[in-house]
């Protein structure tokens, strides 16, 4: 039996998902696991939710890579699990990524899925889907602790792209790189074009930081994005409503990004990032006993 697995979940108003997020955390075969969710001062109950799964909270200010490495450092263990608050884990994931750990892996890739309701939604889970597999588009979410940290954790001055950046390290760095046949789906729900486009503006001001460390990655990416669709383009015929949709959807999200490109390139040269900032306040609530199976124990809190 492998050590225990630390999962941790960077929240910002997910009340609306962290309940099935940690209910696929708490139905897993593996026994040793341990949340550490890091709100970042979320209106909603997401706090309230994620204490009742009995997981470890921590409010902060802080963008989305830092809040990852905010949970890997308060974490207790041998193997660090980053996922997001709208995403459930298939029931053996946890389990096959340890046994695949205890083999030799370094890091794992669990393969993502896309589910929601609605035509956009499913026109957004229709584009996921078509690139399940591809190497270059998955990434490693499963790491061994001294892996991760040999790795520098997630780069706080990405908002967009941190994944396939840490993924890129580790390939540069020899990490010995697995996948898992399970799954790790991505819901969407209540999708909504407006506020795609404003995440997406969001997202693409940090993203020169990824253009500039990884150029000829950026190149094969967008390579392997036109030459998926056009080996598919038979399942795009047949899905002709979604794949109007998906297109229809893009061209929102590709202006979006040029805005929101432009205008990191101008805080990138002014070296005015909007995101990496050191937390100044600190709030954790940690329970007071090891969490191996997401239970209901008490809580202190401390600074």
């Amino acid at each position: 039996m492998g050590g225990l697995v630390s999962v941790t979940i960077p929240t910002k108003n997910a009340e609306k998902y962290i309940a099935l997020c940690l209910e696929s955390i708490r139905n897993q075969t593996y026994p040793h696991i341990e949340v550490i969710v890091v709100d970042d001062n979320s209106k909603d109950r997401t706090a309230d939710i994620a204490r009742e799964f009995g997981a470890k909270i921590i409010r902060v200010r802080a963008g989305r890579s830092e809040a990852r490495n905010i949970g890997a450092k308060n974490s207790r263990g041998e193997f660090i699990l980053s996922i997001d608050a709208d995403m459930q884990l298939g029931f053996d994931a946890i389990e096959k990524c340890v046994s695949e750990a205890l083999r030799g892996a370094e890091a794992v890739i669990i393969p993502e899925v896309a589910d929601g309701q609605g035509f956009w939604a499913k026109c957004k889970c229709f584009e996921r889907n078509l690139f399940i597999g591809e190497e270059l588009v998955e990434v490693p979410r499963f790491f061994r602790r001294s892996v991760y940290w040999k790795l520098g954790g997630f780069d706080p001055m990405l908002e967009a792209g941190e994944d396939w950046d840490i993924a890129q390290r580790a390939r540069e760095q020899g990490v010995t790189i697995k996948r898992v046949d399970s799954y790790l789906k991505h819901v969407e729900k209540n999708f909504n074009i407006l506020r795609t486009i404003r995440r997406e503006y969001q997202y693409t001001r940090s993203f020169y930081h990824y253009v500039s460390k990884h150029p000829q990655l950026v190149r094969r990416q967008a390579m392997v994005y036109w030459k998926v669709l056009a080996q598919k383009r038979k399942e795009l015929m047949r899905n002709l409503a979604y794949t109007l949709g998906l297109f229809t959807i893009k061209f929102f999200e590709a202006a979006a990004h040029i805005i929101g490109f432009l205008k990191g390139i101008i805080l990138y040269k002014l070296q005015t990032p909007q995101t990496g900032s050191t937390p100044t306040e600190l709030l954790v609530e940690q329970t007071r006993e090891p969490n191996t199976k997401l239970g209901l124990p008490r809580h202190e809190k401390f600074v």
